[in-house]
């Protein structure tokens, strides 16, 4: 269903990628020029001006070749029923693996675009958003391109508005706003569960070691959204979260622990989490007496994240934990 058009000259797009590295691996800033090639002035019949985390884009509406660089948003697309022609195809999780193969173009990875596979297929759409936000400026340069990250402070309310977005993009407001809705009903019915539950440890496990992250984190939606309390408090929201011992995990006491493997989230070798988790310390709380560690969907929590049926999806894993 994709459309396909003529590759453009792959020379020009190397001099532009150069540019664009020099720019530096870190992104973030919005790109100080419009897209080169916007099919559109802004304004005009079948396009919609976006506006994202770098800036504005103008958008042709129900593109028909789009490019992804965000798992969140191929899930999104995915639930919405719209078809892209080409991801970045490794470490695509399970429950996405249908845009593997040769039906789907392999683009490079979420942090290194390939440009010759994006030029083949010249898409009238571009989407990026955290791993892949800092190819922002590389690839707006050649074509319309919008950044969907998320804000994790923000988390829900991002959620609800790129679902409602691509839902505009593609025409399918109905289908966003069921989807959405579905969203909703699971929170409820998550918070109900957890009502009254002790407070809860988010832990992660990597190469033996093990961090803690906080209601600020990535994993606190546990309990900003999920109304789980948080057995510790001050937690530094880093990226890989903050290190921490044995001990303290056993001083903390939670009646709950939840754990990302981040080692099998990214397809690492090395001790599973279970096993790093499985010591006299440990097994001293609360968490570990009454058999309430949960092990949270490393690929949803830690790969994709921000899909509206994903997000779904990993609330209701720690209702079903709850129940």
């Amino acid at each position: 269903m994709n459309r396909r058009r003529t590759p453009r000259p792959l020379a020009a797009l190397v001099v532009g990628a150069a540019g664009a590295l020099a720019l530096g691996a870190c992104g973030g800033a919005a790109a100080d020029e419009p897209a080169a090639d916007a099919p559109t002035a802004a304004g005009e019949a079948g396009t919609m001006t976006v506006e994202h985390a770098q800036g504005e884009t103008e958008v042709e509406l129900d593109p028909e070749t789009v490019v992804v660089f965000d798992y969140a948003s191929l899930d999104t697309l995915d639930t919405l029923g719209v078809d892209v022609a080409g991801v970045p195809q490794e470490n695509l999780p399970d429950f996405l693996s249908a845009y593997a193969g040769a039906d789907h173009e392999n683009v490079g990875t979420l942090f290194e675009p390939d440009l010759e596979a994006i030029n083949a297929i010249d898409p009238d759409l571009v989407i990026v958003a955290g791993r892949s936000a800092a190819a922002y400026p590389q690839l707006s340069e050649h074509w319309p391109t919008i950044d969907l990250s998320v804000d994790y402070a923000t988390f829900m309310d991002d959620v609800h508005a790129h679902t409602e977005l691509l839902g505009e993009i593609f025409g399918e407001q109905d289908l966003a706003a069921d989807a959405l809705a579905d969203l909703d009903e699971t929170v409820e019915q998550v918070r109900a569960a957890t009502e009254g539950a002790g407070p809860g440890l988010i832990l992660s496990t990597s190469g033996g070691e093990v961090t803690v992250y906080g209601e600020d984190s990535r994993f606190g939606l546990i309990h900003s959204v999920l109304g789980v309390p948080a057995a510790v408090n001050e937690v530094e929201a880093l990226p890989h979260g903050e290190a921490i011992s044995f001990e303290m995990i056993r001083d903390t006491n939670p009646d709950w622990l939840f754990v990302n493997d981040r080692d099998a989230a990214i397809g690492q070798s090395g001790e599973s989490a279970e096993a790093i988790l499985d010591n006299e310390l440990v097994h001293a709380t609360t968490a570990w007496e009454k058999e309430q560690v949960v092990y949270l969907d490393a690929q949803r929590w830690y790969i994709v994240m921000a899909g509206v049926d994903n997000t779904r999806e990993m609330f209701a894993q720690i209702g079903d934990a709850f129940a």
